[in-house]
């Protein structure tokens, strides 16, 4: 009879689906982000643009993997992750960058300790679609705030709809191709202030 796996030794993979399965509208997906996928979404932030990139739902890391190999220095990356142990993971394996244990629709509350200054993009994997629409349009609006004014925030969804609606008051949105090469297929939505 085989011994089980610790769960400091468990395969990313199998992490989501167990996470999953105990809270699936906090977790949203049954496995981590593909290489393509956290790659085109690392891509859309400018390594240029001054201060920290926030990350929100980094999950065991797969995007802040991509932040890293596009050169952006493991001391700008801000984590803020809700599971207790997607945070021990991620302090483990990214021993440079900031991680949060906290709530990402609170996440100026979350990061307010770390007084950063503006950041240059928020990359998001959070399961947006599962929260009602003000509720997401209250996240990218308290992003905004916490952003330089041409900073994007860059949400993936495997949805055919927009995360957060295509078109609203004070904000463009963008959508990417669709990346057939993650599963499931996916597609990035960036959004960024609108000014008049």
């Amino acid at each position: 009879m085989s011994e089980p796996v610790a769960p400091e030794r468990l395969p990313d993979g199998a992490r989501f689906l167990r996470s999953w399965i105990g809270r699936p509208l906090q977790i949203g997906a049954v496995q981590p982000s593909g290489r393509a996928l956290a790659r085109a979404m690392a891509g859309y932030v400018d390594s240029n643009i001054d201060g920290p990139v926030i990350e929100i739902g980094p999950g065991t890391g797969p995007v802040t993997a991509a932040l890293l190999s596009k050169g952006i220095p493991a001391k700008r990356l801000v984590l803020v992750e809700f599971s207790t142990e997607f945070c021990a993971l991620l302090r483990g394996r990214f021993p440079g960058a900031h991680v949060v244990e906290g709530d990402a629709y609170e996440l100026a509350r979350s990061i307010a300790p770390l007084h950063l200054s503006p950041a240059a993009a928020v990359v998001s994997s959070l399961p947006l679609l599962t929260r009602p629409v003000e509720q997401r349009l209250a996240l990218l609006r308290q992003c905004f705030s916490l952003m330089h004014p041409d900073a994007p925030f860059i949400q993936f969804t495997y949805g055919t709809a927009a995360p957060i609606p295509a078109t609203g008051v004070g904000y463009i949105a963008s959508p990417s191709r669709r990346i057939w090469l993650n599963v499931p297929p996916a597609r990035i939505w960036v959004y960024r202030r609108k000014f008049p």
